[in-house]
């Protein structure tokens, strides 16, 4: 008896059909192989919502492959993803392949590897009907959302702007963010340390705390004058130390990674964008060649907010640690750590490898660069969970002066590694010398500092991802499209930092929103969607009410300011120091339909515009000169061409990564689905 197995990647494919006999087919649907049509709304309002899905125009031939596969084989095994996307496609292959979705075989795993696929054969379940729902009505509110409020700003603002749910709380987020910045006024303060010599001739530095009068807070010593006295007051007197505090503490590992905790510590460590970050882990969890040993998957799925760990993997890393770094730093009982988010699903994990014994150094010579830093990452942030927490020894000193002056020293100790072996921190031992109550000591120097306060940072992808998850804004699988969509539609840019900085048209687009239709872009409100489609799949809620109870209201304020509001709000121009090289004129940066684009300013005598490079940071291949930029064609469809051009008329269509094909060594790019492909058609 043959079975066909479904599943949504080609890689993911490749790996699975390793582990399965010759009875077994397995086949890619590539993705969704319905949706909603691009043309029109594609759903019946009058009629309790209805959706109009259609089978995508670009998947045909996968459609044919998948129903001739199915005639030829006894039984149909859906095999994607185990969240709500992954049911809503195998949902939608249901329907594409003419099976009662009442009686499909669903089975699902969280890691590709043959003990876990073949379990999930052996044990086929039913699909989870409440999860579609769950991703039918995010799906069908964000095509309401976005198809009824776009327009709108097209007709108030300028064209070609887009407003989504979680995408415009994100970019209200950043905008805030600038104007905290923006309206900063720094404040002048002044530090003043010593260096201190104890008895046994080391140096070591100290902080002052006190003065005579009372205790310092940071900004206390606001200028020159007050350093300057306080100075004047530190020399030529005796010092000697006043009181001594020791501290032993144990430092217990940080849990493993969910989504979230994934993506900061990718950024914050590595400098990976949540959709590079996103991007690298399908390719580890979905399986890479290991040379001789085939395909394998070595990750587990990486959208998830659990933190529990299965029973095997901590059985097999305690003798993985005791037989790497001896027995001193595994634990006799597991570590466990509690979920956070009470819609975190029990039978998901954290990410973790999915074998322990594969150590970074073993695989190191199959992965790509970028590759091996993700997964060691997420080896040492499992492995060190399950083990000993660190000895840290930590000493405080006060150095008194006998004009009552107080400096307070600081340092601390590792006495043992522990886990820090694994997963460093980022402070490092700032060890104090031995230092006795009433111990005189001798000061070398007294120096005095100028500061100021600095404004608070731009989020970084890091921080928004926070703040996002902090909010209750999105869910795992959304942190990182909701991200790459706010800097797509050119609402925000990075600036030298690879931090997030909006531009113009975000606070034009922002304060509409925030005035117009606050609870689009409200935290709490955009919170409490979340909650719903998560009531949804739990079966406490129906999608239908849940999606009225939003859109009725919105429609009619959206009625409302379309009255209100007759004239257009347009984006200011943006001055530059180009001129026209036809009239001499200034040229400004204009919005249109398809983005930003120049012009001139002595505009209708004069009608020149010219393009404005969105460089993507990736060499051109052909010329090795210019830089890959994004532009539009005579039809408004964006390529990205060699900025060279005319001398280089190198161009692709889909936007390139940066990486390269490990087959051919051509580019590979990103389609506007996600899918990452070899940018030569030749290579498969």
């Amino acid at each position: 008896m043959s079975k066909l197995v479904i599943v949504e990647s080609p890689a993911k494919a490749k790996t699975i059909s390793k582990f399965l006999g010759k009875s077994f087919v397995v086949k890619s649907s590539f993705g969704h192989v319905r949706d909603l049509p691009k043309s029109k709304m594609g759903i019946d309002i009058e009629h309790n919502f209805e959706p109009q899905y259609i089978n995508s125009r670009d998947k045909s031939k996968v459609i044919k492959e998948l129903k001739d596969a199915a005639k030829k084989t006894d039984d149909i095994l859906f095999a994607t993803d185990e969240d709500r996307e992954g049911e809503a496609i195998s949902w939608h292959l249901a329907q594409v392949l003419g099976v009662d979705p009442a009686k499909a075989q669903r089975i699902a795993f969280h890691e590709i590897t043959k003990t876990a696929v073949e379990h999930a054969i052996a044990n086929p379940r039913a699909l989870d009907l409440k999860m579609v729902d769950a991703q039918q009505a995010r799906r069908i509110l964000d095509r309401l959302v976005g198809y009824e409020l776009s327009p709108f700003l097209w007709r108030k603002v300028a064209k070609g702007l887009s407003a989504g749910r979680v995408q415009s709380v994100a970019m209200r987020l950043t905008v805030e963010r600038e104007r905290e910045i923006l309206d900063f006024k720094p404040e002048e303060y002044w530090s003043v340390e010593g260096i201190f010599e104890n008895k046994e001739k080391i140096n070591f530095e100290a902080k002052l705390s006190a003065t005579p009068e009372k205790k310092l807070e940071k900004l206390d010593i606001k200028n020159k004058e007050t350093a300057d006295k306080i100075f004047a007051d530190l020399v030529g007197v005796s010092y000697t130390v006043s009181a001594v505090e020791k501290k032993n503490s144990k430092r217990n590992p940080p849990p493993p990674f969910t989504t979230s905790s994934l993506q900061q510590d990718a950024n914050n460590r590595l400098g990976f964008s949540a959709k590079q970050t996103m991007r690298l882990a399908q390719q580890l969890y979905e399986g890479v060649e290991l040379g001789s040993q085939g395909s394998h998957g070595l990750i587990t799925y990486m959208r998830t907010d659990a933190v529990n760990l299965s029973t095997k993997f901590l059985e097999d890393a305690k003798a993985v640690i005791d037989e790497e770094f001896g027995a001193k730093y595994s634990l006799e009982k597991p570590r466990a750590y509690t979920n956070k988010s009470k819609n975190a699903q029990e039978a998901h994990e954290a990410i973790r490898p999915t074998e322990a014994k594969r150590t970074p150094a073993i695989v190191e010579p199959f992965l790509e660069k970028n590759q091996f830093k993700l997964y060691e990452l997420i080896w040492n942030r499992a492995m060190g969970t399950q083990m000993a927490a660190a000895d840290v020894a930590s000493t405080g000193a006060n150095i008194t002066s006998t004009n009552n002056y107080i400096f307070r020293a600081t340092g601390q100790t590792i006495i043992f590694d522990g886990f820090l072996k694994l997963y460093p921190e980022k402070s490092k031992d700032n060890a104090l010398p031995n230092l006795e109550n009433g111990e005189k000591v001798n000061c070398q120097e007294i120096k005095t500092e100028q500061h100021h306060t600095e404004p608070p940072a731009r989020y970084n992808d890091a921080a928004l991802v926070k703040a996002l998850e902090e909010y209750g804004v999105g869910r795992p699988s959304t942190f990182a499209p909701t991200i790459a969509t706010i800097e797509d539609r050119g609402y925000v840019e990075r600036d030298d930092k690879k931090r997030l900085k909006p531009r113009e048209v975000a606070f034009v687009v922002n304060d509409l929103l925030v005035q117009h239709f606050p609870n689009i872009v409200d935290f709490s409100f955009t919170a409490q969607m979340e909650e719903n489609f998560d009531a949804i799949a739990r079966g406490e809620k129906q999608w239908q009410p849940v999606i009225a109870d939003f859109y009725h209201p919105f429609k009619e304020n959206l009625k409302i300011k379309d009255k209100e509001i007759p004239q257009k709000e347009k984006i200011p121009d943006e001055t530059t120091e180009e001129v026209c090289e036809k009239c001499g004129k200034p040229m400004v940066i204009k919005t249109g339909r398809f983005g930003k684009f120049m012009a001139c300013t002595g505009y209708p005598e004069c009608k020149t515009t010219k393009n404005i490079d969105v460089v993507t940071g990736v060499k051109c291949p052909k010329c090795l000169e210019g830089d890959l930029a994004e532009r539009r064609s005579k039809r408004g469809k964006t390529f990205y061409g060699c900025n060279k051009y005319p001398k280089c008329d190198f161009a692709l269509w889909d936007k390139p990564t940066g990486e390269k094909c490990e087959k051919c060594g051509s580019l590979l790019t990103q389609t506007f689905k996600g899918e990452i492909k070899c940018s030569n058609k030749e290579c498969k």
